[in-house]
């Protein structure tokens, strides 16, 4: 089944049930009041859900409507978001930039860090940037939303846990990062708000496109409607979710609604820009440019301006959109 969460003026928003081609919602108001409280009593609420699905889905009832510019993100504040990197390209390829550190660029455990999980942001929200000159950048990135987890889960533990499948722009800041690097506790002012696709599935729904943890899907992104990169999210993932979430639970227990994302999609290949058709390009403007470097000699590529628009969109074989697509503006801080 897909869910959503629409506006009605509360934080927390309206949950919904939405068609499998995005183009229908049907209310889940009497189930369960958001999707926060949905997954606080997933074993009621889940088959009740379901069955709605399957009735949207079939035609027994008409449902709404669905236009995502009236979604929230599907969480619009969540307990936890944790931020992994389960691309080992993705490290490789920014290995290079101004505050990363080697020995933080790992390959026997994933790397992992907290973000600010009070303010979502819905799929065309606004990139909001205080000043210009911050070197603005997307990051495509596959999440999920897990269940409660227990502290030192097993593998299995961790897959059964996983309750949710979404995609996230994890904007980043490159100008603030080796400041945030270098004061030793990790990003902050580097990270602001993430955005989220306007619908997360649950894992049954994607079939065989969800399979050892892994979104095999292609992460398409477009740049001002410039093709800059349509990785497979399955293909060069070193630490799978079920990695992920163990290793986000060493130390701590994961309550129900945690956030945890992949890191930025990325495959293997010698490709720069601009992009063609069938190349694999990449998932943010920074890999874009190390690649530049490394084959140029330079960086071309700019980083995000005002009035630039990002897309995110997760295709399936029939390039039919899968979660709907996360678009984004970037604009001024306005006071």
């Amino acid at each position: 089944m897909k869910l959503a969460t629409l506006r009605n003026g509360r934080p927390d928003g309206h949950l919904v049930i939405v068609s499998r081609d995005l183009t229908r919602f049907a209310s889940a108001g009497r189930i369960a009041p958001n999707l926060q409280g949905a997954l606080d009593e997933w074993d009621r609420c889940a088959p009740i859900l379901r069955a709605v699905s399957e009735q949207l889905n079939n035609g027994e009832i008409a449902g709404m409507p669905f236009e995502p510019s009236e979604a929230l993100a599907p969480l619009p504040r969540a307990y936890q978001w944790i931020d992994g990197a389960g691309y080992m390209v993705h490290l490789d390829r920014v290995r290079s930039l101004k505050g990363s550190k080697d020995a933080e660029l790992q390959d026997e455990r994933p790397l992992l860090y907290q973000g600010g999980s009070d303010s979502l942001v819905a799929a065309n929200a606004p990139i909001i940037v205080p000043e210009d000159d911050l070197a603005v950048d997307f990051e495509a990135e596959v999440v999920v939303v897990t269940a409660h987890v227990p502290m030192r889960p097993t593998k299995d533990e961790a897959s059964a846990a996983i309750r949710l499948v979404g995609l996230c722009n994890d904007v980043s800041l490159r100008r603030l990062v080796a400041g945030d690097l270098q004061n030793g506790f990790g990003f902050f002012h580097a990270k602001p708000a993430t955005s989220f696709s306007p619908v997360f599935v649950t894992p049954d729904e994607l079939g065989d496109n969800w399979r050892d943890n892994r979104l095999h899907l292609k992460v398409r992104v477009h740049v001002n409607n410039s093709l800059y990169g349509q990785p497979n999210a399955g293909e060069d993932m070193r630490f799978d979710f079920a990695d992920l979430i163990v290793a986000a639970a060493q130390t701590r227990e994961l309550g129900n609604g945690t956030i945890i994302g992949s890191g930025t999609v990325a495959n293997a290949h010698d490709d720069i820009l601009p992009l063609k058709h069938d190349g694999i390009g990449f998932g943010c403007i920074a890999e874009a440019r190390t690649a530049e470097k490394a084959m140029l000699g330079k960086a071309r590529t700019p980083f995000l301006a005002f009035g630039d628009t990002v897309r995110i969109n997760a295709v399936d074989a029939e390039n039919r959109s899968v979660f709907g697509s996360i678009e984004q503006t970037v604009k001024p801080l306005n006071r």
